[in-house]
């Protein structure tokens, strides 16, 4: 059975606004090396209607961009990525699957299919998925910058605290750091 992985861009104020992060080379290259290492992506309707908007056109080579962005967008058309959604039921592209009904039978399916691990980049989603206690691992990069908005990490709120283990943390040279926690069990 592979892991679930979050995996989340976070200033210090707890802003997950993408555009609040530091994107450089070096924070492409990460992100690329942590979808490598993982089977499969798995994002809410929200994030995945995003990430369709733009990165299949750079992947097509319809949208010009720096090697390390389309790099990325190669490797993310071919990865299988899950959507969790109740309004959407249709998505064109390649490799896309829809996670319909119960949330934890759903999102289990291909967790348990995929030993790599499946890489979850949704905020709202991660809130109901901590709540079922299907994390088991969070890959932050703190970004050294206070945000002053939201959205915000676990901002719907969480049953109780959740314990974490610290696994590794690597500074980046932008002064964000990358944070490896699992969850204590």
């Amino acid at each position: 059975m592979g892991l679930l992985i979050f995996g989340m861009n976070v200033t210090l104020d707890g802003c997950v606004d993408h555009r609040e992060g530091i994107a450089d080379d070096e924070l492409h290259a990460f992100f690329t090396r942590l979808m490598d290492e993982c089977g499969a992506m798995l994002w809410g309707r929200v994030t995945y209607e995003m990430m369709e908007s733009y990165w299949p056109a750079v992947a097509r080579g319809d949208v010009d961009a720096p090697a390390a962005l389309r790099e990325w967008a190669v490797k993310l058309d071919a990865k299988p990525k899950y959507v969790v959604s109740t309004t959407r039921t249709d998505y064109p592209w390649s490799n896309s699957h829809h996670v319909a009904g119960d949330l934890r039978s759903g999102v289990q399916k291909p967790k348990n299919a995929t030993p790599a691990g499946v890489l979850l980049g949704s905020g709202k989603l991660a809130a109901e998925l901590d709540r079922l206690d299907l994390i088991d691992d969070y890959r932050f990069v703190v970004h050294p910058r206070i945000a002053g908005h939201g959205p915000t990490l676990f901002a719907s709120r969480l049953p109780a605290t959740r314990r974490l283990d610290l696994v590794s943390a690597k500074p980046l040279r932008s002064g964000a750091v990358a944070m490896h926690y699992r969850r204590a069990r």
